[in-house]
This record gives structure tokens, C-alpha cells and sequence, in this order.
């Protein structure tokens, strides 16, 4: 595993990974499995976040969890402390076109968690 990612581990003993910068974003999104779900924040600047498991051992609450600590990471949380959405998707449906700057990936279809602000706020404490 890179030391330059964000780590932690979900309440369901998941690993999730996150990005630092655009250069670890790519670094990040490089090594995601078809199966493993990534999350990034419905607006521009956040890590991506890889949950490190085939997405049939992922619960709910690991992907809710997951959600907290990439708002928690945002310029949307930073910017505007409040609910933020995150969308949630998995490796087999990024891609990457050729004129996208770096650490910027395109999605085919995602689904939104909206990470509450008080469990934001517990999560940078």
C-alpha cells in the first residue's frame, strides 16, 4: 500500500483507502479492483476513497462510514460544514479520457449518500 493515502478502517473491519492530493487520486484510482467500491463527493475536490473488498462483503453502513471520511476530506465540507452528498460507484465504472487533468476521472453511474454533518464533525475530532 502507498503511505501517501489516507487510511482507515470501517465499524466491518474494511480497509478503505483515500487520496491526498491529485497525484494520489491517480495513484489511488490505478490500483482499484473492477469489483471494489470508490466513493468521491458529488462536487469537484475531494480524495477518492476505495474500500478495499469485493462489493458483496461491503454493508451499508462500511459505504456510510466511507462517505463521512471522504466528506470529511472535502472542499465542500471545508467551504460549507454541512450535509454533504458523495457518490458512490464502483472501479469498473471509471474512466479516465485523455484531455482530463490529472486526479480527474470520469463515472458511468454512481449512487448518492449524503454524509451528515454531525457525523462529519465527529470524524475530524
Amino acid at each position: 500500500m502507498e503511505p501517501n493515502f489516507r487510511k482507515f478502517t470501517t465499524s466491518g473491519g474494511k480497509l478503505v483507502l483515500g487520496g491526498k492530493s491529485a497525484e494520489s487520486n491517480e495513484e489511488l484510482v490505478s490500483q482499484v479492483i473492477a469489483n471494489e467500491i470508490v466513493l468521491h463527493t458529488a462536487a469537484p475536490g475531494s480524495p477518492f476513497c476505495n474500500i478495499k473488498a469485493k462489493k458483496e462483503d461491503v454493508l451499508k453502513k462500511d459505504i456510510y462510514e466511507t462517505a463521512v471520511f471522504c466528506a470529511a476530506y472535502s472542499q465542500d465540507w471545508r467551504d460549507n460544514k454541512k450535509d454533504v452528498r458523495v457518490n458512490v460507484f464502483l472501479g469498473s465504472d471509471i474512466h479516465k479520457d485523455k484531455d482530463m487533468k490529472t486526479g480527474m476521472f470520469g463515472v458511468k453511474k454512481a449512487k448518492t449518500v449524503i454524509a451528515k454533518k454531525k457525523d462529519i464533525e465527529k470524524c475530524r475530532n
